[in-house]
Parts: C-alpha cells; structure tokens; sequence
C-alpha cells in the first residue's frame, strides 16, 4: 500500500443523527473537498455541511428566458417579417398566439438545460469509473449506514491528521480509499477483432432476413396484410371500387335543415334575414366581419385588401349593386361562395352569418348617408 496513490479517508456510521454531528465538525474544521453518502436524503444535511445555495437555477433561468425569447423572435421574423401572413383578422404580431410555442420552448430550453447540467457538470456524470464503486464502503452507505469520506486533493488534507479527526467522531470503522491500479484491455487483438466482425455479421443478416423475408411470411406478415382501407385507395368490397364512401344521399342530420339553396349561383329567390340589428347583433358582426371578412374587404367594406396583394381585391361592398342585394343574396354569397371567395360555412355559423349581414348594412349605410340619417343621428 505504501506506493499506491490515497483518494480518500471513508468514516461510516449507523445512526443519522451522529452523521448530521459529524459533518457539522468536519465543516467546522475547514475542509472544503469531501462528502456525505447515505442511503437516502437526510433533512438538514446540507446545513450541517455549510454547503452553498446550487446555481443549477440560474442556469435554468438562463436557458429558460432564451428559449422563450428565441420562439418569439422566430415567430416574429416569419409570420411578421420574411412572410407575412394575416390569419383570421389577427395582426401579424399576434402575442396571445404565440404564448404557447413560447410557453413549450421555455419549458424544453429549461429542462433539457437544467438535465444536462445537472448531470454532465454538476455530478460529473458519467462516471463509470469512480474509486468509490465496488468498494465496501460504497456498499454500505447504499443499504442501511451513512459515511463520510475526505478526499486527498482537499489542501488541508493529511492522512494522520484526517484519520485522527474522523476517530474522534466515534465512527464504526474508518478506512483509507485508494485508487486502483490501472489495467489496460487491448481492443486490437486479432481475435477481438474476429469476434466483432462476427456479432457484426450476425445482426445484419439477422436485421436483413428479419425485415425484408420474414414480415412476409403467415403469420408474420398480419401487420403488412390488414383487414382495413387505406384512405385515397381502391377497395374491392364496394361495387364502386371506391374506398373512401360520401354520405348517403338524400340523408339529413338529426335537428339539422339543409340550406335549400345549396350548389346555386344565383337563386330566384333568397332566405328572408330573421334577425333584427340589435346591438348584441351588431356587435357579434362586427367581430366575425373583422375576423373572417376583413382580410380580403377591408375594416369597412372598401374593397382594400389587408393582405398586402397576396390575392386579388374583392370588389367593394358600398356599389350600387351591392347595397341592392337582398339580405338573404349577402348571405347566400357568405353561405356557398362566389367567383374566387370560397364558402364560410363551416367556419361561421348560422347566425354569425345573419349578424354579419347587418353589420354589412350598417358600414354600406353610414358610407352612404342620407341628409335624413344625419338629422336623425343630429336629433338622437
């Protein structure tokens, strides 16, 4: 033992209270390069040890408020800036938006950084080499006692004089760890060499045969061979040959009244409007205008595309012919669609699309004014 190189000086105890004492004197003593192991967390440990508040937070801070600025800047730069795109009636710069993925990447900066951190820097794993492993010590203080080990590259470190304090403590036992002698494994011998270029072999026949031959073979192949239909594929069970089935035709939704002018252009006749333009009314259409209508019409009507030129401009909702439509044509139109304007029916409800119908007749009358809407208004 005499030219072996001393890691440390182990005490072990089987009492947590004499532990907690037993640090507290070491710390006392000035040593800064030494630990306490024991089977589970032991409260005030840390207190006995004088150890300093961790700084894995700030670091998780870091990281975190990185990540939250990161998302925000890559959702700016390309929904604000290198394509910007308007969704819904929304600004480009939608905040309440963008507070999930904020929210996500916050979270996955932080936790990655605080693991890695934790681990890689702060542990110094992985140690799978360590002095302390498959010794005796270690494996007591693992089961049911708790240890004190000082290491040697601790500058007050001496061997006698460590011995000494840790004796005092009135341990069980106390032990003088030493690092192991290295071995070396050569890797290069030619028999090594044969075995891996077999097991390499092996495994790719195996994978090979495995993948390509025997998910083939009944009854392997049960995943390949499904009793199901692909979407967008042929079917031999339907006289049609068609996988995918359309509705019945002629079927209605239980408490559902289909729209009788379903696949017309221009009907004869139109849907009388049944709601009158209260101020709830007004103000439901107002909102559904300005989300789903405004993007490509304007915020009044106009015809002035927000959409910085991305589509062709709808023509303006103040002409003539457009104020002499009936009610019911406005929401025909909103209700099936006309020329490049695509159908809102699934997006808006019934009477969403009545409520934006007048609140259309709301921005075509005051664009439109007469001499006795201003005296009215003057008079009210």
């Amino acid at each position: 033992m005499a030219n072996r190189k001393i890691f440390g000086v182990t005490a072990l105890f089987n009492d947590p209270n004499a532990i907690i004492a037993a640090a507290r004197k070491v710390a006392d003593a000035g040593f800064t390069k030494w630990d306490v192991n024991s089977p589970y967390p032991i409260h005030g440990i840390d207190k006995a040890m004088k150890m300093k508040p961790s700084k894995l937070g700030i670091i998780t801070l870091i990281f975190g408020l990185s990540g939250a600025v990161l998302a925000l800047i890559l959702m700016w730069w390309t929904m604000s800036v290198d394509y910007p795109m308007l969704i819904g009636g929304k600004p480009y710069f939608s905040l309440p938006a963008f507070v999930p993925v904020t929210f996500e990447v916050t979270v996955i900066f932080a936790t990655l950084s605080t693991v890695v951190s934790m681990f890689a820097f702060f542990f110094g794993l992985p140690s799978n080499s360590h002095v302390l492993h498959d010794t005796a010590y270690m494996k007591k203080v693992s089961r049911d006692h708790y240890g004190i080990i000082i290491e040697s590259r601790d500058p007050k470190f001496s061997e006698q004089t460590v011995l000494e304090l840790l004796k005092n403590l009135k341990p069980i036992s106390t032990e003088v760890i030493y690092y192991p002698e290295k071995e070396s494994y050569p890797i290069f011998e030619p028999r090594f060499l044969i075995f891996l270029f077999g097991v390499a072999v092996v495994v790719s026949l195996g994978t090979y045969l495995t993948l390509n031959k025997l998910m083939y073979i009944v009854p392997f192949d049960w995943m390949d061979k499904q009793a199901k239909v692909i979407p967008q594929t042929s079917s031999e069970f339907f006289a049609d040959g068609r996988g995918m089935r359309l509705p019945v035709e002629g079927t209605v939704a239980k408490g559902f009244i289909p729209y009788p002018f379903e696949g017309q252009t221009n009907p004869s006749e139109v849907l009388s409007n049944p709601y009158f333009p209260t101020k709830e009314n007004l103000q439901l259409g107002q909102r559904k205008f300005l989300t789903y209508c405004s993007p490509c019409h304007g915020n009044y009507g106009d015809g002035d595309s927000r959409l910085a030129g991305q589509f062709p401009n709808p023509p303006t909702l103040h002409s003539e012919r457009a104020r002499n439509f009936q009610d019911g044509m406005i929401y025909h139109i909103i209700t099936v669609g006309q020329n490049v304007m695509p159908s809102y029916a699934s997006q808006v409800t019934r009477e969403e699309r009545w409520a934006i119908v007048n609140y259309i007749r709301a921005l075509q009358r005051a664009k439109n004014a007469t001499d006795a809407d201003l005296k009215l208004v003057k008079a009210e």
